[in-house]
Formats: C-alpha cells, structure tokens, sequence
C-alpha cells in the first residue's frame, strides 16, 4: 500500500499520558504499516508523565519499492 489507509495522513503525531493506551495507539500504528521517526518526546505536567511520538508511512520509491532501513 503506497498510502496510509483510511485517508490517514503520511505523518502523525500521538500523544498522551504514558499510559496502556497510549502504548496500545502506538502499537496500531505500527500495525498499519507506519514507521517511528526518532525517538518519544517527554514532558511532566504536573500530574503525569506526558508522551508526544512521530510516526511515519514508509515513503515508496519509484519502483514501488519500501527502502530498505
């Protein structure tokens, strides 16, 4: 799939608590095909341990083909 599906964009931001659901949003990500750009961003509200993660959907060459990494 040369796009993410759902009319998804290629490049997204979760963010959230570091919590199960947090991991399990990520996790679908995953899943669907998109890519961890960098590492997680963390900051401390006050109250918990805040999240921010990049993901990104593997761009496709011209031969249709997912670079390898």
């Amino acid at each position: 799939m040369s796009t993410p599906p759902d009319g998804l964009p290629v490049y997204r931001v979760l963010t959230g608590p570091d919590d199960a659901a947090f991991c399990r949003r990520v996790s679908e990500a995953l899943a669907l095909g998109y890519r961890l750009h960098e590492g997680p961003a963390l900051t401390f509200n006050g109250e918990n341990v805040i999240v921010a993660q990049a993901v990104l959907w593997p761009a496709t060459d011209r031969s249709g083909e997912t670079p390898a990494r």
